[in-house]
């Protein structure tokens, strides 16, 4: 069975695949281009942060130099096949993710002799319903992104989320996350994330210790190129990291983190400065808050979730492929898959992150019609944003909600409210 559904999953998303690699060769994968860039900088003994990728991209290396230095055997194989290595790299660390974040919905269609599996994939075996919800995911905007440019941030998912969520890793817990923070580093909130989870009262041991694991493995990464590539290190640390234009036009409708979204009000900068700090702390409050209390309810894909959307939101600078954690947030919306409830809301969140929102505000204010050109538009322009701080309040507050009033159904009643 799992070989048919790996066909599947080949067959359902090689439009996509053939779309994006069939693209012009200066406009395809152009950030995987990036990453090979950094690579042969070092290859050739050239300064990393000095090389761009050809016109007429012209794009900077804006990465740690230890994500330089892994990118070395991308740039040690021809462009064609680094296309293609990468691409089927994006969906391997997919089904990594879906893996995780659908676990408890794909070990009840498992189960033998479960009574209560989910309507909805009634007939799927879990092969097959693991395919399913590998396509489905596939085509969500952020997911499509990754293959559009070539890009790392669901690597980045699949390994938080397996160092969050693995009841039993064989690699000491932290490791994983250490390494994401050190390659790119906004997967950094995660340590904040074990720091609240791991203290306070009812904080876990196991979180403390994942927590120096993490911490060590990314100041180990971080170290490193300071002995094997020092003047690079530096450049990096002390120069590239600290110029924000390094990582395109942050006004841009594809930074959807708070900091976009406040900049595309167009006030002036200073008060736009003045209001970000108080705007990232509240929701940082928000948003860790309801995370350490899903974990310590046993709900560790919802805190692992909410820590990831963190990681979007709090950036200075967020693409809408960094929205990659959206794959989680559906999990966790629809947990082991019996409340048609919850099924239905994750279905919703779904369809929204599947069409180009952000887009469709550009067309609205473009269209330049009064009032509603620059209210509407500019609403709907922020929309991929505006809707990670939704899911921050719908994972948080309406979902431990829901699974109460789930859990305290009569007896008489089934899950999805028939008589049984």
């Amino acid at each position: 069975m799992w070989p048919l559904a790996l066909l599947t999953i080949a067959l359902a998303v090689a439009p996509l695949v053939l779309h994006w690699l069939g693209n012009a060769d200066d406009q395809r994968l152009v950030d995987l281009d990036v990453y090979r860039t950094g690579g042969r900088a070092l290859l050739e003994g050239r300064p990393v942060y000095d090389f761009v990728t050809p016109a007429p991209q012209l794009l900077p290396f804006t990465y740690p130099p230890v994500a330089a230095m892994l990118a070395t055997p991308l740039a040690m194989i021809s462009w064609p096949a680094a296309q293609w290595v990468w691409t089927i790299g994006v969906f391997a660390a997919l089904a990594v993710a879906v893996g995780y974040a659908f676990r408890a919905c794909l070990d009840r269609a498992a189960a033998p002799g479960t009574r209560e599996g989910p309507r909805w994939a009634a007939g799927l075996r879990p092969p097959m319903l693991f395919a399913f919800l590998t396509v489905v995911c596939a085509y969500l905007m952020p997911i499509r992104d990754q293959v559009r440019f070539g890009q790392v941030d669901i690597l980045l998912v699949a390994l938080c989320l397996a160092d969050c969520v693995t009841r039993r890793p064989v690699w000491p817990r932290g490791a994983l996350i250490g390494l994401a923070t050190a390659v790119k580093l906004t997967p950094g909130v995660f340590l904040i994330y074990l720091l609240v989870t791991g203290f306070g009262p009812g904080g876990r041991r196991e979180q403390r210790a994942a927590l120096l694991m993490a911490a060590f493995t990314a100041a180990l990464l971080t170290l490193l190129p300071f002995l094997v590539i020092p003047g690079d290190a530096a450049d990096f640390w002390f120069r590239a990291l600290i110029d924000p234009e390094r990582l395109g036009a942050n006004a841009a409708t594809t930074n959807q983190s708070i900091r976009g979204m406040l900049i595309r009000l167009y006030l002036p900068d200073p008060l736009t400065g003045l209001l970000w700090p108080p705007a990232v702390a509240a929701v940082g409050w928000y948003g860790f808050r309801h995370a350490r209390r899903a974990l310590l309810d046993g709900h560790a894909v919802t805190a692992a979730a909410l820590a990831g959307l963190m990681a979007v939101l709090l950036s200075p600078v967020a693409w809408i492929h960094h929205l990659a954690w959206v794959v989680v947030v559906l999990g966790a919306l629809a947990g082991d898959g019996r409340d048609p409830v919850r099924v239905r809301v994750a279905t919703g969140v779904w369809l929204f992150y599947v069409v180009p929102v952000p887009w469709w505000g550009v067309a609205i204010k473009a269209a330049e019609i009064p009032v509603l050109s620059p209210v509407l538009g500019k609403i709907v322009q922020n929309g991929f944003g505006l809707g990670a701080l939704a899911l921050v309040w719908l994972l948080g507050v309406w979902l431990p909600r829901r699974r109460e009033a789930f859990s305290s159904l009569p007896a008489g009643l089934s899950r999805d409210g028939v008589l049984s």
